[in-house]
């Protein structure tokens, strides 16, 4: 299998979700390539190159660090490769990651996508499902009202306080484009600097009111579903719960946040029941939940991490599972050519 891995960009990259990945694809014999956001090449013929980065395949890699050094280091290879000679394109940049000066790199991953996706490439998740849920926090609107909280998305700051005034002053306000925790905030009946902090928020774009849950607390649980099911490997599941640092309410790991098991409950699995059907309709392989209680508060479709986290707790990666799962649909793939759509493809079991 020839895969590629699409990047915010390569010398950045931290040893997450995506490098855990492409290590165990490299480890089971697979050609794995690396772009970033810029790597894409079009000319007026309509073919499309890509230039990649990757390990040579016959190098021994150790741990998903071992194979980043390797994927960053002056031996790696570079080569210009054919988009119609991979099997896989794998979209893993988070657009919300991207900085001023980057702005055209947010939406090159899944534009390029889409058109490689018509030339008969797999692409996971699906790249139409991607642009469609690009914003994934209003894809989660989108969702049963019934799983999650009470909320709202304006630039309007009178709705935003009357929202906060039904809800018993006390609200989580977010940017709706971000990641990562970053510019999250607790409103109470004690906050001093609202004002500054709507001002801020605004500036960024629209905003999302979210009722406070008391159980966050606690910290939140992170699922990762594949094919539309909590992804399992060898009768463990991939669910890891998010405990806050001390006098931090956000689950973040960018933030401290530390890693502790979790059961699978009934209210987790209603919630996973509730949208399966959507997201496997919709062509998304693999995503994240992040739920409180009973209540989904986040979907990432975009780019779910939590991977490289899960050894912490005495769980698997979860990784060859993954790759297994992609090897199935190239082996569909060859034996039906084009006549199943990619989105169905994408979340075939």
């Amino acid at each position: 299998m020839k895969i590629c891995f699409v990047l915010n960009k390569i010398a950045t990259e931290s040893c997450g979700t995506s490098i855990a990945l492409m290590a165990k694809a490299h480890i089971m014999g697979h050609e794995v390539h690396a772009t970033g956001v810029g790597g894409f090449n079009l000319d007026n013929r309509g073919t499309i190159s890509v230039d990649t980065t990757s390990v040579q395949k016959e190098k021994e890699v150790a741990s998903a660090q071992h194979y980043l050094e390797e994927l960053q280091s002056d031996d790696a290879l570079k080569q210009r490769v054919m988009a119609t000679e991979l099997n896989v394109l794998f979209i893993r940049n988070n657009p919300t990651e991207e900085r001023a000066g980057r702005e055209w790199a947010e939406h090159s991953g899944i534009a390029f996508g889409r058109m490689i996706q018509q030339l008969g490439v797999l692409v996971l998740n699906d790249a139409y499902a991607l642009s469609n849920a690009f914003i994934d926090k209003l894809y989660f609107e989108e969702l049963p009202k019934s799983i999650k909280p009470a909320s709202i998305i304006t630039r309007n700051q009178a709705d935003i306080m009357g929202f906060w005034e039904e809800h018993n002053k006390k609200m989580v306000l977010k940017p709706l484009e971000g990641s990562g925790g970053q510019n999250v905030y607790l409103i109470d009946e004690n906050q001093k600097n609202l004002n500054q902090i709507l001002s801020t928020l605004t500036t960024e774009g629209y905003i999302i009111a979210q009722e406070f849950l008391p159980e966050v607390k606690e910290g939140d649980v992170r699922i990762l579903l594949m094919n539309g099911r909590v992804l399992e490997e060898n009768g463990k599941k991939a669910i890891i719960r998010r405990v806050s640092g001390e006098g931090e309410f956000r689950s973040n790991f960018a933030l401290g946040a530390t890693a502790d098991s979790s059961d699978l409950t009934p209210e987790m699995e209603r919630i996973v029941a509730t949208i399966a059907p959507r997201v496997i309709a919709d062509g998304l392989f693999l995503i994240g939940l992040d739920v409180v209680k009973d209540k989904l508060i986040e979907i990432n479709v975009l780019s779910p991490g939590g991977l490289s986290k899960f050894s912490e707790i005495g769980l698997p990666d979860f990784t060859e599972t993954v790759i297994k799962a992609i090897e199935r649909k190239i082996e569909y793939k060859q034996m039906h050519g084009n006549h199943i759509p990619n989105k169905v493809l994408a979340t075939l079991h």
